[in-house]
């Protein structure tokens, strides 16, 4: 059985230091730590990739908290203040990757810096980081699944829980499913397809759309947060279908335009 320790590692005074966020400096000092050895692998300047990291974070976070904050407003407009208090929990990784693809396209617009190449370069560590920041979740007590008595259940406290699961005390741990299969497509990305796809600028950052997506899309089916809906379906499976088709397509030209399979 899982159960968390609560959201706060440490309280001195006025200070108050949260799991949520050390989770998430964590996941960036990580993916940050992968691309610095794939970009030194290839030659790339270090301080470009670094100064991309940073720009990369606030775009992230500020596309992230957006995103949450426009799908659940019923909440925030009567609550502004929390809209500023990230700490609380609320950034969306769908909202996060948007956030920082924007980012990213500007800046390497604005530096003369191949878009796709550098998409390449952080998607493994980016992967990376998802897998470690979603235990943030645990910390919180948030986006978990149904209920269940599997061995590997998680325990949500009364205050955690919705309203119609109310009698329920254990549910499916799905920010650990995310987590795991986060792990796996790292694995593949940064083992397999980084050397199989090298040189073909896009080829990996699509694949990573396409692999994340796939585990989003089903672990979404169990998710008991998915309010919103689009076509019938939680948005966050009909965003992950949208990022999976443009993954299908973005290859589809990789490979008619770089010669994909002779490689």
């Amino acid at each position: 059985m899982l159960k968390s320790p609560g959201p706060v590692a440490l309280e001195a005074g006025p200070i108050t230091i949260y799991w949520y966020g050390i989770t998430l400096a964590i996941a960036f000092l990580a993916g940050l730590l992968i691309t610095f050895k794939i970009a030194k692998k290839q030659g790339e300047n270090p301080d470009k990739i670094l100064n991309l990291a940073i720009f990369l974070l606030f775009g992230a976070i500020i596309g992230a908290r957006l995103y949450f904050v426009m799908f659940n407003w019923g909440f925030y407009k009567f609550h502004l203040q929390e809209i500023f208090m990230t700490w609380h929990g609320g950034l969306s990784i769908h909202g996060a990757i948007i956030g920082g693809f924007i980012t990213g396209a500007i800046y390497t617009k604005i530096n003369k810096l191949p878009l796709l190449k550098y998409a390449d370069l952080v998607s493994p560590g980016l992967i990376l980081g998802q897998a470690i920041g979603r235990w943030g979740n645990f910390f919180n007590s948030e986006a978990f699944g149904v209920p269940t008595n599997l061995p590997w259940k998680l325990y949500i406290p009364v205050e955690n829980r919705p309203e119609n699961y109310m009698n329920y005390q254990y549910f499916h741990p799905t920010f650990l499913y995310e987590s795991l299969w986060n792990i796996t497509v790292f694995l593949l990305l940064f083992f397999i397809f980084r050397k199989k796809f090298e040189g073909k600028n896009g080829a990996l950052f699509f694949l990573y759309l396409i692999l994340y997506s796939l585990g989003r899309f089903v672990i979404e089916s169990i998710r008991t947060d998915s309010i919103y809906m689009v076509a019938g379906i939680p948005i966050a499976q009909f965003v992950s279908i949208i990022f999976i088709i443009t993954g299908i397509l973005g290859l589809y030209f990789v490979k008619k335009y770089t010669n994909f399979a002779g490689h």
